[in-house]
């Protein structure tokens, strides 16, 4: 009780002061570039939905992209309800080990499967590289387990960070994780350390398969997709971690970890608005619009049905199992990687624009650009891409 009297008389007094951070100017800046980023991201979000060719490719795509509305409206949540922003930051920070899964797996989608990149590097030697930082591994070459090792690193961020939030909860509630404290005798400086690691090892794992995979998604400017997640994640993080030091600084003028915290969650509403700018370059959909059947996109119920499927978590329980059971540790994901199958608004099983297993030949026009989406499969006549 007492810590939560100190927390609310110092959380009272540090508001009617006349900091901006706290005043209504910066909640009203706050929450209208929130609204923008939130806008401008549904909007993509719907047009992917409204043209869903490639769910192998889309699936992902939509779920990295809710990434700008839960960062920014949660932290604008926290702005506006300081005392609740473990919560709200709880939620925020388990959907961003999600959407690094969900990157893994988009890469995948694009170049058709954990087989296709088998057929391509198994047997190939691994390449040392200071940069990536497999000058330190053994002669090796690429194969199956090199793939897994990638997916588990990102995997284990899915599984330590709800972990970690809940923990932040249950510290919070008992009153001994003080949000910005680096000492070691309260909870968050643990978290931190936790969080720090276990996210350095999902975005090892994201740069280790695109080393192996280079060549083979340099046709989907992986880089900007790559950047564009990484600076939302990584760079939110870092950021918080600044402004927490910056508070233990004696000549700074941050008078306490909730003003710090202020601070952090008033720039990502901020950078979240850029961001889906950022996002809507990084992942286009007028490139799925020419692969549709209608101009005008998909009915409604159907689009609903598709955000349905994105919103499916069966997927990754599926691959969590495969990925760390030792029974699969020497096989080869095969079929369909979109998880939850398309149906129309009457039950009835839709085939896919492509899958894994039946994937069709498409060159797409954006601007002057061709880009060949999908391989094609044996069953069907090519398809050929002359068309310059």
């Amino acid at each position: 009780m007492h810590d939560e009297d100190n927390f609310s008389n110092s959380s009272n007094d540090t508001m009617e002061g006349t900091k901006f951070i706290f005043s209504v100017y910066a909640k009203s800046i706050s929450g209208v570039f929130t609204a923008g980023a939130i806008a401008v991201t549904l909007f993509q979000i719907l047009q992917h939905l409204r043209y869903y060719t490639i769910p192998e490719q889309q699936l992902w795509v939509v779920r990295i992209l809710f990434i700008v509305p839960i960062y920014g409206f949660c932290s604008w949540l926290s702005i506006l309800f300081p005392m609740y922003n473990v919560y709200f930051d709880a939620v925020r920070s388990c959907y961003e080990a999600f959407v690094i899964y969900n990157f893994l797996m988009l890469c995948l989608g694009y170049v058709g499967g954990e087989a296709a990149i088998m057929a391509e590097i198994n047997g190939k030697p691994v390449r040392r590289s200071f940069f990536y930082g497999t000058c330190c591994f053994p002669k090796m070459q690429y194969s199956i387990r090199y793939i897994r090792f990638c997916k588990q690193f990102t995997l284990q961020f899915c599984l330590v960070k709800p972990v970690v939030a809940t923990a932040t909860i249950i510290m919070e509630a008992i009153g001994i994780f003080h949000e910005g404290s680096i000492s070691f005798y309260h909870g968050y400086v643990y978290c931190a350390i936790v969080y720090n690691l276990s996210v350095t090892l999902a975005l090892y794992g994201l740069a280790l398969f695109y080393f192996a995979t280079k060549s083979l998604l340099s046709k989907y400017n992986p880089v900007l997709k790559f950047l564009a997640v990484k600076s939302i994640i990584f760079l939110s993080f870092w950021q918080g971690l600044l402004l927490t030091i910056l508070h233990w600084i004696p000549f700074v003028n941050l008078t306490d970890a909730l003003e710090s915290t202020a601070y952090h969650n008033f720039m990502i509403t901020v950078e979240m608005f850029f961001a889906s700018i950022l996002l809507l370059f990084a992942f286009p959909y007028k490139p799925y619009v020419l692969l549709h059947r209608s101009a005008n996109g998909m009915a409604m119920q159907q689009v609903t049905a598709n955000l349905k499927d994105t919103l499916n978590p069966k997927d990754i329980v599926h691959d969590t199992i495969h990925n760390f059971s030792r029974v699969y540790q020497q096989y080869t994901q095969q079929g369909d990687m979109s998880g939850p199958e398309d149906h129309d608004h009457h039950g009835n099983h839709l085939p896919a624009a492509s899958s894994n297993e039946d994937i069709h030949k498409a060159v797409i026009e954006d601007g002057e650009k061709e880009t060949l989406i999908i391989p094609h499969s044996d069953d069907e006549d090519e398809v050929t891409d002359e068309k310059k």
